[in-house]
């Protein structure tokens, strides 16, 4: 069996995951300067194949956007698969060093605070649920 060809089905069901859940995927630097550059909040979710990323990071991806308070708009970049967009936000969140999954709350083109890989790991999709939503009231207007 073709390891690239395997891998694939988990990739496709990782991207579907979170572009179903109304992500707006980032698969060029461009598409990522253009993104983030835009007035407002954007949550990017920092996407990856890996377990915590499937368990948590994106089941709370999904759930956390229903609610009063979100951002006025949602992307994702695919760490390990769409690298030149990853490597772009990445430069995005000064000060942090590179993590996946993750999230990170920007407000009109500026890194406002992220949640790490450390922080999503060791937690249930509910307390990472309830982590951005604590984000989302404190920095976003209601929707």
């Amino acid at each position: 069996m073709d390891f690239n060809l395997y891998m694939q089905d988990f990739v496709e069901q990782a991207r579907s995951e979170i572009a179903d859940a109304g992500y707006e995927e980032l698969k060029t630097p461009e598409d990522v300067d253009q993104a983030l550059s835009r007035e407002g909040t954007t949550l990017v979710a920092v996407n990856s194949i890996c377990g915590c990323a499937g368990g948590v990071a994106r089941p709370a991806a999904s759930s956390a956007i229903h609610y009063d308070y979100r951002p006025d708009h949602l992307v994702t970049v695919f760490a390990g698969q769409d690298r030149d967009a990853t490597e772009k936000a990445r430069g995005y969140f000064e000060g942090y060093p590179p993590s996946s999954p993750s999230f990170a709350l920007m407000k009109d083109g500026k890194l406002v605070t992220m949640v790490e890989r450390h922080e999503i790991e060791s937690s249930t999709p509910m307390e990472v649920v309830q982590q951005l939503q604590t984000i989302f009231d404190q920095h976003c207007e209601e929707y």
